[in-house]
């Protein structure tokens, strides 16, 4: 394996779309930071998959909806590896399909603190190190939104779908504010995938229900969805900031 000196963080990372890209990052020679919240074990058999192939990689167990985690999660990348070059923003949480009318308060602050507020924190910090107004050698960030954001998920996951139009008009924004600092700022927008993020929506099935409506006739691997994640944060999209790029199969 050819190691290419650069530190990737992934967020939310035991697990669907999370778990392919720090698989494929580890064949690419990233370092790379797998973030999680609860599962060690799946963390771990990510970490010594990657290692099992002569790659580098550490688990490292925050809470990132809160600031404090954040920080301290960032602290202990600069003490491992000194340095972050790239950052997926790929945390989410789905709740189980409800209409607005029966959405409840906690619900909703638990899907933005994820789904948005982790985002932006999480920006923060790779910015910090990364823009070469700090100093830093720059570097690339792509969030992971969803076809949602496009939708609405009406009668399902409105909620849902309104976190990741936030952070839409996050990569849009924040793309123009550091373009000129070296950091590059995309996204992918995922449409129905085969991932367990549809268990805790309360229909594990949900992709095999919907496939004959996309126009591929088929759901999502995770790993498509990591390939154009990696394209995106590799020099082949060397001018490319501010960009989306929908994994749909059409829809």
């Amino acid at each position: 394996m050819k190691f290419i000196n650069k530190t990737i963080l992934i967020t939310g990372a035991s697990r669907g779309i999370g778990a392919s890209t720090s698989l494929l990052a580890g064949k690419k020679g990233y370092n790379v930071c797998v973030n999680f919240l609860n599962n060690d074990h799946l963390a771990n058999n990510i970490v010594n998959e990657i290692k099992s192939q002569g790659g580098k990689a550490i688990a490292y167990k925050a809470n990132i909806s809160i600031e404090k985690g954040v920080i301290q999660l960032f602290k202990k990348i600069d003490k491992d590896f000194g340095k972050i070059d790239a950052l997926v923003n790929n945390v989410g949480v789905l709740d189980k399909q409800s209409k607005v009318e029966n959405l409840e308060l906690e619900r909703l602050q638990k899907t933005f603190n994820y789904n948005v507020i982790s985002y932006f924190l999480c920006c923060k910090e790779a910015i910090k190190r990364m823009s070469s107004k700090n100093g830093g050698a720059g570097g690339g960030i792509v969030n992971v939104s969803s076809i949602a954001s496009k939708t609405g998920a009406p009668n399902e996951y409105v909620d849902y779908a309104a976190s990741k139009a936030a952070i839409d008009a996050l990569i849009i924004g924040l793309s123009k504010e550091v373009a000129n600092e070296k950091i590059r700022v995309n996204a992918v927008r995922p449409g129905f995938i085969y991932t367990d993020i549809h268990i805790d929506g309360g229909e594990p099935n949900r992709v095999d229900r919907i496939k004959e409506e996309i126009p591929m006739k088929r759901g999502g691997k995770p790993i498509e969805v990591a390939q154009a994640i990696l394209w995106l944060l590799s020099e082949k999209s060397s001018f490319s900031t501010g960009i989306f790029i929908d994994i749909t199969g059409g829809v």
